[in-house]
């Protein structure tokens, strides 16, 4: 049969149409979606949509909430804690605070559970809208131990799940933990019944496993399966999974766990991605399952400046048990799926390198953060002036509420940027930008006075002396409100620079030490926040100080492969 040049043309055409097509269903994750300190992700489906949450400790607002239609591009939506009535964080260390929300969909509602590590213990909120406003907290006394997560059964009834004390609170080894579970009335928002172990210890007990957590129960064929964390949330982290026929057990372990983990691979790998661990489950738009996890990418061993953050990888159920990523070894930078991208509007980018700039004339970005509760009298928003803080008298040492808003660190190599117009009338007097890992480890470039002169200065804190010490200073040449502050992250070390005109940048310092500020050396659970700061150093004073705006560029090496 012959064909027709036209009709070859039209057969040509058809396939290529259908061959875009195909190419814009595509979408390729790229890890980690969601960049910076994003650690203990929890995510819920609910039709098309999906809704993603994280731990945030002492921050505030509390508890963010992403949304997404494809799994890649998120966009943040609300924070469950957003009213200072809800939750006190006050006195708390930055890294205490909350600890590992869940989230879930039953009947047109949405809940979080999640435990105040030093108040409220654990707690359930509900709203019914993501977005929010999300009610008051509902304490759960009954629920000992951290991480609670619910489970709805298709015959109605729910459970929540949790990380708990060893039998009896005899703990046999450091680290002995037990996985315990209750009934839960998801309307009058109680546990009911009696409570009833499900693990204990872990995969295999004579093996002492340590900091079994995070746990979920997902539901397939007729299994419930129980899958948490376990190792602790470093370097030995990994997710592991157990199975039975009825909900409360007995569970018993998938032989190949864990079914998560980058601790058995070699240390000098390029581009290590580690701690992987807490995940849950989702099915994707295209049918299949995907589990979102912590983990970490360390620029040097354990040191990391950006926290854990939320990841993504397939799994495979061809053994009927549910296994991560099984064709790969190692944690892959980007996964490619059949999934049609639905690109979210006004939203700011969260994985890959990025750029974008916050102005300060209306409203401040939902991912904004401040220490422990915002303290709205102390600052305001204008078009002409950008954001003013009101110096306070409290420092980023104290536990109080300092005048401090910051964004997350998203990149081993970045560079963050603003304009500050301040005229100090005292030495005491000091606002700028702060790397800020804890109380105890952060840097802080400001304009102060010193000699009677105005100044840019580098402090850096004094862990064991709650003071800072002046790494170097430079005399600005005019006496003029405008400064330009720049932070260059480079892995292991960061360049502090300063600008009177904004186009000409002097360095101040180089090849400061980063890992003084890694959580590795810090201790605890956060990553760094770039904070814009104002102070009046325990001194009461009426001085303010302005940002007109902050601008970040991230450029990791890895993604410009």
């Amino acid at each position: 049969m012959k064909i027709s040049s036209r009709t070859l043309i039209l057969l040509l055409a058809a396939v290529l149409f259908h061959a875009k097509i195909a190419v814009s269903q595509t979408v390729t994750f790229v890890n980690p979606i969601l960049s910076g300190f994003y650690p203990d992700p929890s995510i819920v489906q609910a039709g098309s949509d999906y809704y993603l949450i994280n731990s945030t400790f002492s921050y505030f607002p509390g508890i963010p909430v992403f949304h997404s239609r494809d799994l890649k591009n998120w966009k943040q939506i609300g924070n469950v804690i957003d009213r200072t009535s809800q939750l006190d964080f006050m006195g708390e260390r930055m890294t205490r605070g909350l600890f590992a929300p869940a989230i879930s969909y039953h009947d047109n509602t949405f809940y979080v559970t999640c435990t105040d590590i030093d108040h409220d213990g654990n707690f359930v909120v509900t709203a019914k809208n993501p977005a929010g406003p999300w009610s008051d907290p509902v304490r759960l006394p009954k629920v000992r131990g951290i991480d609670p997560s619910l489970f709805f059964d298709d015959d109605g009834k729910a459970y929540i799940i949790y990380n708990s004390d060893a039998p009896d609170n005899k703990p046999l080894y450091s680290g002995h933990r037990t996985i315990r579970m209750y009934e839960f009335d998801p309307v009058n928002l109680k546990v009911t019944g009696e409570e009833k172990q499900l693990v204990n210890g872990g995969v295999d007990i004579s093996k002492k496993p340590v900091w079994i957590e995070g746990p979920h129960i997902l539901k397939k064929d007729g299994w419930y399966y129980l899958y948490a964390a376990e190792g602790g949330t470093s370097v030995n982290h990994s997710e592991v999974v157990f199975r039975s026929r009825s909900v409360s057990g007995p569970y018993v372990p998938y032989e190949h766990n864990p079914i998560l983990t980058q601790r058995d691979l070699p240390a000098d790998r390029k581009d290590p991605v580690t701690s992987t661990g807490h995940a849950q489950f989702v099915t994707g738009p295209d049918g299949n399952t995907y589990a979102i996890f912590l983990a970490v990418r360390p620029y040097e061993g354990d040191y990391y400046n950006t926290g854990r953050e939320t990841f993504i990888a397939p799994v495979d159920w061809s053994t009927g048990w549910p296994v991560i990523d099984p064709q790969h070894k190692e944690i892959q930078y980007s996964y490619r799926t059949n999934i049609k991208e639905v690109r979210q509007k006004g939203a700011l980018p969260q994985s890959g390198n990025f750029s974008y700039t916050l102005s300060f004339e209306n409203s401040l970005d939902r991912s904004l953060l401040f220490m422990r509760k915002p303290d709205s009298a102390a600052f305001s928003l204008s078009k002409k002036n950008g954001l003013t803080l009101d110096l306070k008298p409290e420092t980023i040492m104290d536990f109080g509420s300092p005048a401090f808003i910051g964004k997350r660190q998203q990149h081993l190599y970045n560079t963050v940027e603003t304009r500050l117009d301040f005229t100090p009338v005292s030495s005491n007097e000091r606002s700028g930008l702060t790397v800020f890992q804890s109380e105890s480890n952060f840097y802080f470039l400001a304009k102060s006075i010193s000699g009677g002169q105005e100044t840019v200065q580098l402090f850096k804190s004094k862990p064991r002396e709650k003071n800072m010490e002046t790494i170097v200073e430079a005399a600005l040449p005019v006496k003029q409100p405008a400064l330009f502050l720049r932070i260059d992250a480079e892995g292991d070390s960061y360049r502090f620079s300063y600008s009177t005109d904004g186009k000409k940048w002097l360095l101040l310092k180089d090849k400061v030490d980063a890992k003084f500020v890694s959580t590795k050396t810090a201790g605890g659970f956060v990553g760094c926040i770039y904070g814009m700061y104002a102070t009046s150093s325990g001194e009461k004073t009426t001085n303010t100080a302005r940002f007109k705006y902050l601008k970040y560029t991230g450029n990791d090496p890895v993604y410009n492969k």
